[in-house]
């Protein structure tokens, strides 16, 4: 029998209809039942600022860095802004990887799924999101690499995908995922 793992699911989008949104939650419905997802609200995050970073800690802070701590695993879902991460994302990153003795990601096995309204399905923010992970000691899952473009043709209006594609690829991807995480996860 599979062993279940805590997956936190990161969505580099704060608006609540965000097409990225959508697509973390039609995944989640699509992931095996040994990765249940819980999304991790980024909304309430101030900015990192080491001024901050002393007692009393914000409680944002600490609600982000103990649940990233009691995590298995991570999901990065999101879109492109400039050819890079969204500040939202990055800054929950940063966030969490202080103090840097003590980063909430180090050894945190994870996925990183693109997704945008254009063809490139985010293409260059997932690379650069590679980029950043890697410095905070995340084994990332190489394959398959999940860029999904054009999403707003691919959901209906409840938010389930309609693509048969996608949703191989997203299983796919689920299955993979779930081997890497137990490949990579402390026993």
């Amino acid at each position: 029998m599979p062993r279940t793992f805590d997956v936190a699911v990161l969505v580099g989008s704060l608006r609540q209809g965000s097409l990225t949104r959508q697509l973390a939650l039609a995944f989640a419905k699509l992931a095996p039942a040994s990765l249940p997802l819980d999304l991790v609200g980024l909304r309430d995050l101030a900015m990192y600022d080491p001024d901050l970073d002393v007692a009393p800690l914000p409680a944002p802070w600490v609600a982000l860095r103990e649940r990233v701590r009691r995590a298995d695993a991570v999901l990065f879902v999101t879109p492109e802004y400039n050819r890079s991460v969204p500040g939202v994302l990055k800054n929950a990153i940063d966030v969490a990887s202080r103090p840097n003795t003590a980063s909430a990601w180090s050894g945190k096995p994870c996925a990183i799924f693109g997704t945008s309204p254009g063809a490139m399905g985010a293409f260059g923010a997932a690379q650069h999101l590679r980029q950043i992970v890697s410095c905070l000691n995340m084994p990332v899952m190489p394959t398959p690499e999940v860029y999904v473009g054009n999403v707003a043709t691919l959901l209906d209006p409840e938010g389930a995908l309609t693509n048969p594609k996608t949703v191989a690829l997203l299983t796919k991807a689920g299955a993979a995922f779930a081997a890497w995480i137990e490949r990579n996860v402390a026993p």
